[in-house]
């Protein structure tokens, strides 16, 4: 079986669930014909032990191939290769600066658009530059599609010049548009600085009964610049005191002001203070958070919200894919007004 072995491999940066990376690396020595039909594959004991996985991460990749028909098994003998007619066309390079509860609704959405015989190798960068560049360097060029979110904390300034690299045919850029990004690429974007000027400008009637606004912009993570100079702009047209937040923690609740959180744990610190004063949420002290979420509907009797379609994002990105089509395609904020505004 040693030799076997030699034609799987499982990356330890990928983000992609190991039972997925064994089963793609399993289809893809199929299609280059280096297992053939008929082959028996190593138990799931032995796959454990090779690749220090679990036996239910093994017996997870055996059972999905067997589903799309791949694998076959007989009792007693264990699995062998059934089918050797794989398609594996679609093999997509999928990096991410992070992977949080909205980004996890993205890439859910991608993967079940794309369907089942797709192959995605997935990568998360946590926003450091660096590692952005070595998993791009490092990719290689036999990906039929790369889509990337690029969102850095510091020194992302030239990540235009890496992004250039990859023929344009096959980028997709996801989340954001990247100044410098030459040529005809795809991209599933929002436009930040709009977004939130048109959010804003749709709640204006329940602002008016407020006279500051501040964004709650925490120095410890990244957020898209554009997102501030929305907010600022809004702020200076409509004649509002204006302010960013770096620390909720240490800030001293005014009433006539209006919070915009764009972080759940600084929502969650907010919501603790106004509950410690004696301030009225949606009277005194107005409650605006980024992102929809089903509990936002329920809490203090409902939180207004600022939204992308995150799902929407997902399958637009996926389609591009499946059409092998070129288009940038802007996914507009949405605003739910409810009673903390």
């Amino acid at each position: 079986m040693k030799d076997f072995f030699k034609n799987l491999e499982l990356d330890v940066l990928s983000s992609t669930p190991k039972y997925l990376q064994l089963a793609q690396s399993l289809v893809k020595a199929i299609s280059i014909g280096k297992i053939k039909h008929g082959d028996l594959v190593p138990s799931i004991n032995e796959m454990s032990f090779e690749f220090d996985i679990s036996r239910d991460t093994a017996e997870k990749s055996y059972k999905y191939l067997k589903k799309l028909g791949i694998l076959g098994s007989v009792p007693g003998k264990g699995y062998f290769v059934k089918n050797t007619d794989v398609k594996n066309d679609i093999k997509v390079f999928l990096l991410f600066n992070k992977l949080s509860a909205h980004k996890k609704i993205i890439y859910d959405s991608f993967v079940k658009t794309l369907g089942e015989n797709a192959v995605i190798d997935f990568y998360i960068y946590n926003n450091d530059f660096n590692l952005f560049k070595k998993l791009l360097t490092h990719a290689g060029k036999h990906y039929s599609h790369y889509v990337i979110i690029a969102h850095f904390l510091e020194s992302g300034e030239n990540a235009y010049e890496i992004l250039n690299t990859i023929p344009k045919d096959k980028l997709i850029l996801l989340d954001k548009l990247v100044p410098g990004v030459e040529g005809a690429f795809s991209a599933v974007y929002e436009n930040f600085e709009e977004d939130i000027y048109n959010a804003l400008e749709e709640a204006l009637e329940r602002l008016k009964k407020y006279e500051a606004l501040k964004i709650m912009v925490p120095s410890y993570t990244y957020f898209p610049d554009e997102i501030t100079k929305g907010f600022k702009k809004f702020c200076h047209e409509y004649a509002f005191s204006g302010a960013v937040v770096n620390d909720i923690r240490k800030e001293t609740l005014q009433p006539g002001t209006v919070y915009i959180s764009l972080m759940e744990d600084d929502l969650v610190t907010l919501i603790e203070k106004i509950n410690d004063s004696k301030l009225e949420i949606g009277k005194d002290i107005g409650v605006i958070s980024y992102n929809e979420t089903p509990l936002k509907k329920l809490i203090l009797q409902g939180i207004s919200t600022f939204s992308t379609g995150f799902e929407e994002m997902g399958r637009q990105a996926a389609q591009l894919v499946l059409d092998s089509t070129r288009r940038k395609i802007a996914i507009p904020f949405y605003a739910k007004l409810r009673p903390s505004l």
